[in-house]
């Protein structure tokens, strides 16, 4: 009953205000709006009291309020929530409620249905891309999640990959910085990729996020085995990007890197990657390898996590290890839409 209305959740605060002006509406209305939706997830028109009775009528002609519920929630021994969620059209993708110390948590969502990019450690590349979200229904994923509690940080590493729907991810982001919405500053907000280097560069230009990008290699003939994008787009250009990155968002990269058992995870590897990161304004984050049925590759052994972070911390680059949580119903990374949820019969 919505096909011929426009999903408000859908559209930023300038897009509130050009379609409110359709109505004759001052732009203070967008603001008013945008309370009821983001901050006390109102639904309905006719619950929006401070709006004038034609108005909320005329809103009801032409437009609508999406709203979701989870059809599976999982969680782990750890406290990690997995949230699977049934699209319009059949789909399905995931959501991940981590949490953090100190009553915070970190909610992992996804941009795509599967995923194009074809990493070899990564579940959800296996099943490849069905399509795009749409900016509502990445929003919608916070605004659902939140129905369980506050959320401190948001990171946009789930499935697929972000810069492949750059469009719609940025309209989710500024949906997600509005003061008048969800309130989240661009501090709060982590974009990962796996390095499609003129998306980064148009990134910088378009919209302000930290950046993450999934590195996991040292060399181009590694990375390129494990990475398929890396013979598009090689380490040179890479890191020439992530620089230019930095410098124009005045912002810190975060470089990801699986340690993999014996693939890339020896003091050979930790060398090269120094050198890779020289004269990038930059941090590492290390993420053990999850292992998963039928995974081709090993979780790395704790003496060469160890050995691999104190030589970069020893070289004055800060390395952090994350902590993996929610292995136990594959909310880990790298293992969303490890089990494959079939679509309802119709």
């Amino acid at each position: 009953m919505n096909k011929d209305k426009i999903d408000l959740k859908s559209l930023t605060q300038e897009q509130l205000e050009e379609f409110f002006s359709e109505f004759g509406k001052e732009k203070y209305r967008v603001k008013q709006i945008l309370r009821w939706i983001y901050q006390r997830h109102v639904t309905d028109f006719e619950q929006m009291t401070d709006l004038a009775k034609q108005f909320r009528s005329q809103l009801e002609e032409r437009a609508y309020i999406s709203s979701w519920q989870p059809e599976v929630v999982e969680t782990s021994s750890d406290g990690t929530r997995k949230y699977l969620f049934r699209l319009a059209d059949g789909e399905s993708v995931e959501a991940v409620r981590i949490p953090m110390d100190e009553g915070r948590a970190t909610l992992c969502i996804s941009t795509q249905v599967g995923c194009a990019m074809g990493c070899q450690f990564c579940m959800t590349g296996k099943f490849g891309l069905a399509r795009n979200l749409r900016s509502e229904e990445i929003v919608n994923q916070v605004c659902a999640a939140l129905q369980d509690g506050p959320i401190t940080n948001i990171v946009l590493m789930g499935m697929g990959e972000p810069l492949h729907n750059l469009d719609h991810v940025v309209t989710a982001l500024k949906i997600f910085y509005l003061d008048d919405g969800l309130g989240y500053g661009t501090r709060r907000v982590t974009l990962s990729t796996c390095g499609l280097v003129p998306e980064i560069k148009e990134l910088s230009q378009r919209i302000k996020v930290h950046l993450a990008v999934s590195l996991n290699a040292t060399t181009d003939e590694l990375r390129n085995q494990l990475m398929p994008v890396n013979q598009r787009y090689p380490l040179a250009e890479l890191m020439s990007a992530c620089r230019d990155y930095a410098l124009t968002t005045k912002q810190r990269v975060t470089f990801e890197y699986i340690l993999i058992g014996g693939v890339n995870d020896s003091i050979t590897d930790a060398k090269r990657l120094v050198k890779l990161l020289h004269g990038v304004r930059c941090k590492v984050n290390l993420i053990a390898y999850n292992e998963h049925e039928g995974a081709e590759f090993k979780a790395p052994a704790e003496e060469s996590i160890k050995a691999f972070q104190s030589h970069l911390l020893q070289r004055d680059i800060v390395a952090t290890l994350r902590a993996s949580k929610g292995q136990d119903i594959s909310a880990a990374c790298g293992q969303l839409k490890g089990k494959q949820v079939d679509k309802p019969a119709t």
